[in-house]
Parts: structure tokens; C-alpha cells; sequence
């Protein structure tokens, strides 16, 4: 059965003042009407401005599934429009319990992989408003996740997107999130987790680096720390 894409969301990055302070950033997408060009690093008309965190091969594309929008239209008191999690994919079905690191899919003509679960940065704090939202994103566990691109083409906003092979690990993205935010001293789950080739390189570091004991906590890029 297809997954459906609700949105197509692309957008450069720009400057913004929160909190009187300015920042840069590409979290503003809107959606296209026309098909789009997928490449190895984004969709045409798409950008990143921080290139350290958000973006690269590992990280072409961003997902979200809109099964979590009902839920923080709660939290926040608004309605949210599509693109409201900075995400370049609005899809339905694909929640992170029903989808594995490794996953491969047909999307339009290109076809692409999960590479990894999404971690919100502090930036999504100042588009709300709300200084722990990165924060509950993680502790639920909507967090989305990304794409890597293994083959280029054109997607159009009224495609789907076909499952072309579950990877054997059988690693759902919920299950690296528990990992990553929870149960970070689970040793033996880390290293099934770092068994998956196909997982990213930036996740593969920071797991590496918690076996050996490193204090790797992801906490400190949700508030803008270094």
C-alpha cells in the first residue's frame, strides 16, 4: 500500500528576529504546486543555513507525518499549515513505529532511503515562541526523519510513495529514537543500532562515541549551544 504525500515543501533560508535576536535559518518552507527536482542534496528551491546540523547526503529530505499535527495544534493553541515542522515531506501513513533505518522507497522518479530520525534544533523553539518545543518533539517521539537520495528525478506533489524494500534489521525509527533521548546507557541496543550500515554518519558518531562513555547529549543543540 502507497503512502500518500500530502505536501511537498521547499524554501531558501533567511533572516529572522526572535526575541530580538536575528537568526538565519531555512525552517520556512512553503509548498509547491508543480513537480520538483530531487538531487542528492535537496529539492530545487530548497536550502539549509546551518549545513553543519541540517543538511547533506544523509540528510536531503526532510519527513513529516501529519498524523502528529492534530496532536501539537492541541499544544500549541493554533492550527498548523503544512511545512509547520520545517519539513520538506508532508506525508500520512508514515509514522516513526511503521517505518526502519534503512527502509528504501519509490518517490516520484527518485528513489530514496531513511537514513536517520529528525532532531529538532532551537530553531524550531523560536519559530513558536516556545523554549522546550525541540525538547517535547523528542520526549514524544514525533520527530520525523530524513532521507538520503540514492537515485535523482522529478517528484510531483500528487505522487506516492511506494515501499521498495524493508531493510532486514527490521530498526523502526521509534525504536533509534527511544535509543538516542531514553535509553541512551542500553549498550546492546546501540550496537544493533550501529550494525545498520545504512544508518547516517552523524548518528553513527554520536553512538560510537557513547559506547566509549562520551557524554554525547543531544540536548545542547535544542537550546543553541555548542
Amino acid at each position: 500500500m502507497p503512502f500518500e504525500i500530502l505536501s511537498i515543501n521547499v524554501g531558501k533560508p533567511k533572516n529572522v528576529f526572535c526575541d530580538g535576536m536575528e537568526i538565519t535559518t531555512g525552517i520556512y518552507k512553503k509548498p509547491v504546486t508543480t513537480e520538483v527536482f530531487l538531487s542528492t542534496l535537496n529539492f530545487t528551491g530548497d536550502g539549509q543555513a546551518d549545513l553543519v546540523h541540517h543538511g547533506g547526503v544523509d540528510k536531503a529530505v526532510c519527513v513529516y507525518p501529519y498524523e502528529h499535527y492534530p496532536y501539537w495544534e492541541t499544544q500549541l493553541g493554533q492550527m498548523l499549515e503544512f511545512a509547520a515542522f520545517g519539513e520538506n515531506l508532508t506525508v500520512k501513513g508514515m509514522t516513526e513505529e511503521k517505518v526502519h533505518i534503512g527502509d528504501i522507497f519509490q518517490l516520484g522518479e527518485a528513489v530514496v532511503q531513511i537514513s536517520q530520525p529528525r532532531q529538532p534544533c532551537y530553531k524550531l523553539a523560536k519559530r513558536y515562541n516556545i523554549v522546550d518545543l525541540p525538547l517535547k518533539v523528542q520526549q514524544t517521539g514525533f520527530t520525523g526523519f530524513y532521507f538520503r537520495v540514492l537515485q535523482k528525478g522529478w517528484v510531483n506533489p500528487a505522487s506516492t510513495i511506494q515501499l521498495l524494500e524493508r531493510h532486514p534489521a527490521g530498526i523502526t525509527v521509534a525504536f533509534a529514537n527511544q535509543i538516542m533521548h531514553h535509553d541512551k546507557k542500553n549498550k546492546e541496543a546501540i550496537r544493533k543500532l550501529l550494525e545498520i550500515d545504512e544508518l547516517s554518519a552523524s548518528w553513527k558518531k554520536t553512538l560510537q562515541k557513547r559506547l566509549k562513555g562520551a557524554d554525547t547529549d543531544p540536548r545542547k543543540r535544542l537550546t543553541g549551544e555548542s
